[in-house]
């Protein structure tokens, strides 16, 4: 079994097609959606959780770029700066995760991209700028 966190960037005319029930009807997945922006008439992006065995995983994640979806590990989308990060915590107030927290030793901001959902909240709160979202 494995399970994966996955950015999906998808094209305007896949907006209104069942994509996810596919993933679970024809290749055996279970998802959890984290996030999701998906506007019609525009292109959409997805994060999501899926789990299932390897081979139905590797599959699917086949038929989605067949499709022209463009995937993504989520640990790829949310990166920070380590040269642009004072340390300042104002991130870790913000993340729903606990993915940035204060390391109660060094009192250095850490960020765990396992933890993270990429809600972009450190993103707009970090007043350095060191978080940021990769843009595909």
């Amino acid at each position: 079994m494995v399970s994966k966190r996955v950015v999906l960037k998808f094209p305007q005319k896949l907006v209104d097609q069942p994509i996810v029930y596919k993933l679970v009807k024809e290749f055996n997945l279970v998802f959890n959606i984290l996030r999701a922006r998906v506007t019609p008439n525009e292109e959409g992006e997805l994060v999501i959780e899926l789990q299932g065995k390897k081979q139905n995983y590797a599959d699917g994640i086949k038929y989605l770029q067949n499709l022209g979806v463009s995937t993504q590990p989520l640990s790829q989308d949310i990166t920070r700066d380590e040269k642009r990060c004072s340390h300042c915590g104002v991130c870790v107030t913000m993340c729903p995760t606990e993915a940035l927290y204060l390391d109660q030793n060094t009192q250095k901001v850490i960020f765990d991209p396992e933890k993270c959902i990429a809600c972009e909240l450190c993103v707009r709160a970090c007043p350095p700028r060191a978080m940021k979202i990769k843009i595909l």
